[in-house]
């Protein structure tokens, strides 16, 4: 490849940075931890190819959604390395991550819809979680907000760093009339 071709392909950590809107320092850490890799020039320079820019970007929204870096770098391992990765290699990459993504949206589902309801938590502050969580038995079951949290049991793929396979506990306030109204 001649030099102008290399300009062509290839794009500066300042530019990656520019380009993506991730810091140079955040990009020096992805690249320490084998999310992203870079060749170097004879100056000793990073030198990144383009199609950094989708696995930057892939990083960080998978980030934005609450996915630990270690599956992000795990999910990206599937990836080819030795070639720009094609629309089936993204393809396979988002079917491993379906079920993953789709218990990830059920979660944010419920706090958005059940947040003014008893979650499980413990603090016993709302009328209705003397009801729903007396002497708060939720706690028997784990830390944590329990209503909240989704059951991961069948899920092939990752959990949030935390996370427990828990056996969710009906609501009664969900039911009409609530018992408690």
């Amino acid at each position: 490849m001649t030099r102008l071709e290399h300009r062509l392909h290839e794009l500066t950590v300042g530019q990656l940075a520019e380009r993506s809107g991730v810091a140079v320092s955040a990009l020096h850490f992805y690249e320490s931890k084998g999310l992203i890799s870079s060749r170097r020039t004879a100056g000793n320079q990073r030198r990144f190819s383009r199609d950094t820019l989708r696995r930057v970007s892939f990083i960080k929204v998978s980030q934005r959604v609450g996915i630990p870096l270690s599956d992000i770098r795990d999910a990206l391992g599937t990836l080819p390395e030795e070639r720009t990765p094609t629309v089936d290699d993204w393809a396979r990459l988002s079917e491993n991550w379906r079920s993953v993504l789709d218990d990830r949206i059920r979660q944010l589902e419920r706090l958005r819809d059940d947040l003014t309801e008893c979650i499980g938590c413990g603090c016993l502050s709302i009328n209705k979680c003397a009801l729903a969580n007396p002497y708060d038995r939720l706690g028997d079951e784990g830390p944590g907000p329990r209503r909240l949290l989704v059951r991961h049991g069948t899920s092939s793929g990752p959990q949030a760093a935390g996370e427990r396979d828990v056996h969710e506990a009906p609501n009664p306030c969900h039911a009409d009339p609530c018992p408690s109204d």
